[in-house]
């Protein structure tokens, strides 16, 4: 249902942004840091739509990417430490077994 909730949004301001974009189609004058150009509004306000859009979405692909690895490392550990439960369990349970601790960190 979040999903389609924000599909809706992104529909809606994509279309705000459009009717926007097409009401303002008067020629502004853009300054560079190495001159200046005349470009319509139109274009002035996709592009920059876009680049921030690009902006947001990189930021979250940046912030899924750490999840992940964050997810798989805590997995890793859970693994490890149900392994060490299990021969602590074992070796609790009466078996005369001699658990090495450094083999155990090398797991």
């Amino acid at each position: 249902m979040k999903i389609q909730w924000n599909l809706l949004f992104g529909i809606i301001f994509a279309v705000i942004v459009a009717v926007f974009a097409v009401i303002n189609v008067d020629s502004v004058t853009v300054n560079y840091l190495f001159g200046t150009g005349q470009w319509p509004l139109i274009l002035v306000i996709l592009i920059s739509v876009l680049l921030g859009g690009l902006m947001i979405g990189s930021a979250g692909l940046i912030k899924i990417y750490s999840l992940q690895r964050k997810w798989k490392a805590a997995v890793k550990e859970k693994e490890a430490l149900q392994l060490r439960v299990q021969e602590l369990e074992s070796f609790q349970s009466g078996s005369t077994e001699i658990v090495d601790p450094i083999s155990i960190k090398s797991k």
